[in-house]
Order: C-alpha cells, then structure tokens, then sequence
C-alpha cells in the first residue's frame, strides 16, 4: 500500500487523512522535519511515498491528479509531493535537503515541508510533473481567514463534474463528442465505482465486436442488423475504456497495448464477417474486397505513425502548411469539417454499421474503401506538403525509428551494406519505384509467371538501397508506407490472380498476421521501449523476404498449392509474432515498465 506523510499543525475538523485514505494511502503523521524523515526512510522501498502538508484545504480530485497517476515517478501539487519507487531515493535526497536546517541540523519545523521537498527534487530530477488543475483548489492556507476562503473556493467547484469532464478525450471526432461521449463518460463512471478495470473493458468491447462479426457473417437481414448494432456497441466499450482510465487513472502500459492492438482486431475480424456473411448470403465473393479494406487502413495508421516518428523531436520544427493548419483549426466549423473528412474511428464504424443494417457487405466494403482512399489522399497530402515546407532537422532516433518501421529483413540489409552511400535518388522515390514495379507484374501478368519472381528480386534490392543511408530527408518517412503498400498488395495481387476457393482468405490471414507485426512495433516505439528484436524480423523474413517467398510460392506451385502455402505462412508467421508479443508485453507490464496512455486514432 501506498503510504502518505503528514507534516505540519494538524488542523481540527480536516478530512484529509480520510480523503487519503480514500485514494488508497497509508496515513502517517509526522511531529517534525525530522520524524518525517524517519518515516519517509521507513515507508515500503516498493511502494509510492507522498509527502502532503497537514494543513492542506483542496478537492479530492486535485489530491488525485497530483498523488496517484501512475504515468510520472514523481509530481507535485501545492502542498503535496510524491514519488514511485524510480523516484524514491531522489525524493529522499530532496527531502534531507530540505530539512537542513542553516546550521546542517535538521529543522525542528515542518511548515510547507512538501513544497520545500518538491522545489529541491524538481531541482534535483528537473522532471517533476505538476498537473495542470484548472478550476480546482490545491492550497496551504496561511491564517484561519485564507482557510476559510480556500473552504468556500473548494464548495463552489464541483470537482466530480469536472473529473467527469476531462475523462473524455479531448481531442475527438464528431461523431464521437456528440453521439457517444456524452453518455458514454457515465458508463465509464458505473464502472468505476463497481470496481471495474480499463482492460476489462477493453476485453468486452472485442468480445461484443466478434459477436457482431458472426452475426454478419450468418448472411441474413437480421445478423445483419444485430452486427450494425452490436459495433456500435462495442465502439461505446471502446470509448469507455479510455474514459474509465482517465476517470480514475488506472493507466497501464498492458492497457495501452491491449486499447489498441484490440481496435485493430475488432475492425479486421468485422471485414472477415462481412466476407463470409456475403458467402453465406448469395454466394458473392467479396474477400478481395475485405483484403483491401484492411489493406488501406494499415497504410493509412503507417502513413500517421511514419509522419509522427519522423516529426517527433525534429528541430526547427515549423512549416508554413501547419501555421495554415492551425488558423484554420480556430474557424470553429472547419475543425469539424477537417476531422470528419479523414474518417476517423466513429464516423468509420458508425458508417460500417449502418450500411451494414441496410444494404449488402458489397456496398459496404465498396463505401468504406471510397472514403478511406479520399482520407488518405486528402492527409498524405497535407503531410508532404508540409514535409516539403518545414524547416526541419531529424534526429538519429528518428531516423532509427523509420528503419525499425520499414522491417526490412537479412536480405535487405546485406545489399544496403553493399552500397552504404545509397543511391543518387531520395530513399521514397527508390522504395516507389521497387513496389510499384513489383505491384505491376503481379497484377498484370498471368499466374505462375516467372516475372514475378524477377521483380521481386528487384524489389528486395530496392528495399536495401532505400536505407542505405540514414532516413533523414524530407519525405523519407513515405518509405514505411510503401514498403507495406508493396507487401499486401503484392499478396492480394497474386492471390486474387491464383483465383482458387481459399486463396483470397488465406492472404487474408497472412496480411492480418503481418500487420499485426507491423503495428505491434508501432506501439512498442511509441511506448518508448524499442522495436522488436532482430531475430525475430528476421525469422519472420522481414518485409521484402516475405514479399520474395509468396512471389517464389506463386510462380512454383499450383493455384491450390499457393493457398496452402499462405496459409501456412500465415499459421507460422502469427504464432511466431503472437507468442512474442504476448511474452514482451506481459513481461514488461509485471516489471513495472511505466505506465502509459497511448490516445492512439482520434476516435
């Protein structure tokens, strides 16, 4: 347990020591400086130690933003300061600082020892968080008046409104602020007070989007709606799980990992639901369709994900696109209008669920690649255009980012170190040129060709020279996106050319399998922990060795030998990723890696 020190006069009538107890602490009082420092060295080395002033008058809320959020080993507010066990012996460094007394001895008083302790340790670590507490009240009132008068601020706030307020996201789509969170942030109350956990939320919300997935994939008029009904449901859940953690606070580096590797699988199994409710319904093969649809939303989140690495602790970093961009973002209704239009998450699933209510899994999967290719289009444009603008410098660790992103394997890399220098031609216009040239061949040449295998052997090299060099240019963040633009379109290419029953699932499965990969070294950069170990890219082959086997595959064996082959490789390369994946993030959830909040897609 958690354990919290008060120092200071006691003051008559305080509920202080219940409202501390309430967020979990372990109260002791200290009767000096230096008995606040014997307890401070007696509390639990495992455990997060607070130090607040006895005569502290604020809401509970602010005692919580300021005590208990576990994403920073040590913040502050006025009057209490605390540490997790990273921090402790900084905190207790501060604290012997602060009870020095002018001559060396520590001081009998312990008047704003918190205050002292936290200006010394933000000396000391130079990152103590202090949350920004808006309308709440966080104050050592000096004399009996002030006390009374912060009382009265603290009865005219109602800090429960605002918790309720800031635990919906603050940056959102439409959809989502005015149809979802306006309910949604009370579910996510009831959970809390029933003592429900972010991820168990999370694990709701996929169960309800599978349930939708067989319920479309039974091909009737009612599996149909119910599957409408139930996604949106389960996007609900979705926002819930979010709300909850910032209701209550309980991030978690497992929370975030789950939050958004389930938004992928939840929106992928959907697809595969509407593919097979299309079969089922009147034999209509839209698994091509289905393919493509998770196809463009992985390069959509890579083309986002590439921008952000690449831009993350870039120098100089201003451009006169964005000043546009952020005139535009105070014109009330183009805020709206510019969110909607790149289909974030709710307006996506809202439109999934109705068309799937109303019309055929051919339509839908029809509209919502339409939409998504224009969203891509319109910010893939604003991102070059920026890029080509900005004054920017990049940094190794973004350069190292992109590499990792780009998850090219042996191959690659041994023709890279070939020809260290590169070649004359920016690293994107290589990457386009080797993609598109293989995309070309697999899709216009007959099955079995062996020009696919050529072409995939061009393609390898081209992967090689891309990053040859380091990838600091302007644009060089486009090589991530067409590095996996190649890969899965080079697969649906190749199985819809096999035109066999099974073949477009299996790419399914294997696509799936990949991007699941793909986005799991996303969430492992972003969480500030690495990429995943060479070996297993290069067990999985990296990009352009996959690309080279299902190219081999295609042009050795017959149509139903190519299904077995992807699904094969598909079996393979998702038990290899998965049992990885699992084991890195258990692990590092039950060492106490630090906990985050990833807001992930604005939703």
């Amino acid at each position: 347990m958690s354990t919290a020190i008060l120092t200071g006069q006691p003051v008559p009538g305080s509920s202080l020591e219940g409202d501390l107890r309430g967020l979990g602490f372990d109260v002791r009082v200290a009767s000096d400086a230096a008995d606040a420092a014997a307890l401070l060295a007696a509390a639990p080395a495992a455990e997060r130690v607070a130090v607040v002033d006895a005569g502290f008058v604020g809401h509970v809320h602010a005692l919580r933003l300021g005590l208990t959020d576990p994403r920073f080993p040590a913040s502050a507010i006025p009057g209490a300061v605390t540490a997790q066990p990273a921090s402790r012996a900084a905190l207790t460094r501060a604290a012997r600082a602060a009870t020095q007394g002018p001559a060396g001895d520590t001081a009998v008083r312990a008047d704003a020892l918190a205050d002292r302790i936290a200006d010394e340790l933000a000396a000391d670590e130079g990152e103590l968080h202090r949350p920004e507490l808006g309308a709440l009240v966080a104050t050592v009132p000096s004399d009996p008046q002030a006390r009374n008068e912060a009382r009265q601020a603290v009865a005219a706030v109602d800090d429960e409104a605002i918790r309720l307020r800031t635990a919906v996201k603050s940056r959102d789509g439409f959809f989502t602020t005015y149809c979802i969170s306006p309910y949604s942030k009370y579910i996510a109350r009831w959970c809390a007070r029933r003592g429900l956990t972010p991820n168990q939320v999370t694990t709701a919300s996929l169960l309800t989007a599978l349930i939708a997935a067989g319920c479309a994939a039974t091909g009737t008029r009612v599996g149909f709606v119910a599957a409408g009904v139930l996604l949106l449901l389960s996007f609900v859940l979705d926002c819930t799980d979010g709300q909850l953690a910032r209701y209550s606070l309980q991030y978690s580096t497992m929370g975030a990992w789950l939050d958004a590797t389930f938004d992928r699988a939840k929106e992928y199994a959907y697809y595969a639901g509407l593919a097979l409710g299309a079969a089922n319904a009147s034999g209509d093969d839209v698994w091509a369709l289905a393919l493509g649809a998770m196809v463009l939303q992985t390069c959509r989140h890579v083309v986002d994900f590439s921008f952000n690495e690449a831009n993350h602790d870039a120098t100089a970093n201003t451009s006169p696109t964005a000043a546009l961009s952020d005139k535009l973002d105070s014109v009330g209704w183009t805020v709206w209008v510019r969110r909607m239009i790149v289909l974030p998450i709710g307006e996506r699933w809202a439109m999934i669920a109705v068309l799937t209510a109303v019309t055929t899994p051919r339509i839908t999967l029809i509209v919502l690649i339409i939409g998504c290719a224009l969203a891509a289009c319109y910010t893939t444009a604003g991102r070059v255009l920026r890029s080509l603008t900005r004054r920017a410098s990049r940094t190794d660790r973004a350069a190292r980012a992109l590499a990792d992103l780009a998850d090219n394997g042996s191959l690659a890399d041994a023709f890279a170190a070939l020809r260290r220098g590169g070649l004359p031609l920016p690293a994107p216009a290589v990457a386009f040129a080797g993609g598109a040239l293989l995309i070309a061949v697999a899709a216009l040449t007959s099955y079995g060709s062996p020009w696919v295998v050529v072409a995939a052997v061009v393609y390898v090299v081209t992967s090689g020279l891309a990053l040859a060099r380091p990838l600091k240019g302007p644009l060089d963040w486009l090589v991530p996106p067409f590095f996996r633009a190649a890969e899965y379109v080079t697969i649906l290419a190749l199985a819809a050319r096999a035109d066999v029953n099974g073949a477009l699932p299996a790419a399914f499965g294997l696509v799936a399998a990949v991007a699941y990969h793909h986005y799991d070294t996303v969430y492992r950069i972003r969480g500030g922990t690495g990429a995943p170990p060479h070996w297993l890219v290069r067990t999985i082959g990296g990009q352009e060795g996959r690309t080279l086997a299902v190219s081999v595959a295609a042009a050795l064996l017959s149509a139903q030998g190519f299904t077995v082959a992807l699904t094969v490789l598909a079996v393979a390369v998702a038990l290899v990723v998965l049992v990885e994946s699992i084991r890195f993030w258990v692990t590092a959830h039950y060492r106490g890696a630090p906990a985050v909040h990833d807001e992930g897609e604005p939703a």
